[in-house]
């Protein structure tokens, strides 16, 4: 590995840092402490009858296995980053790359460093998860009960590569609505908290992406 690669490594680190303590504080204070992150882009008035996990017509295991399908009160957002180019490496590479060193994760707290499907740990500030899913190209986690955001959160780390520039998508859906989800304010500051804290994970792997 080159200098040039160590020192721009070692400068995403410590932002990573500052963003990671940023980008916790507001979904904490924003949220209280039985609510989700919510943030659905141009999503209809809930539905108190709606209780499945994706929405009206959608089992729990419908929604795991295609995110899209999680619209409504459900669905609470998906965002894309760029991890820039890399022609030689796959999605593949690049989620086994991170669950394979997890202290990569922006918030990884207490989790080991290599992390597996049905693993439960406790993210920074004391947040348990657990590891849903890790597939080809895919990483799931859930929030269980003593989370911050409250337990059924679902949130899916997808890779992707078009022409050789890599992409991170990140789809989160709850088992049903909160009342976070109702509330405007809350709803945007909880969604402002992710996107920032993706960001600096997204930012972080398109560094070590050239190590993949």
């Amino acid at each position: 590995m080159s200098s040039r690669v160590v020192r721009a490594f070692t400068r995403t680190v410590g932002r990573a840092a500052l963003f990671t303590l940023l980008g916790t504080t507001l979904m904490v204070t924003a949220l209280p402490p039985a609510a989700h992150a919510g943030a659905r882009p141009a999503a209809p008035t809930v539905q108190r009858s709606d209780q499945s996990s994706g929405g009206p017509g959608h089992t729990p295991d419908e929604c795991n296995a295609d995110p899209a399908s999680c619209h409504g009160s459900n669905r609470l957002y998906q965002y894309i980053y760029s991890l820039g180019i890399h022609p030689f490496t796959s999605p593949h590479d690049v989620r086994k790359q991170l669950t394979g060193n997890f202290w990569l994760f922006s918030v990884r707290g207490a989790c080991p460093t290599r992390i597996r499907a049905k693993d439960e740990c406790e993210l920074l500030g004391g947040n348990p998860v657990r590891v849903e899913a890790i597939e080809y190209d895919y990483l799931q986690i859930a929030t269980l009960p003593g989370h911050v955001l409250g337990d059924g959160l679902h949130i899916r780390f997808t890779f992707t590569r078009s022409l050789g520039f890599h992409y991170l998508m990140v789809t989160a859906w709850q088992n049903r609505p909160t009342a976070c989800t109702e509330k405007t304010l809350c709803n945007v500051a909880s969604r402002a908290g992710a996107w920032a804290l993706w960001r600096v994970l997204s930012e972080t792997l398109a560094i070590s992406a050239y190590l993949a």
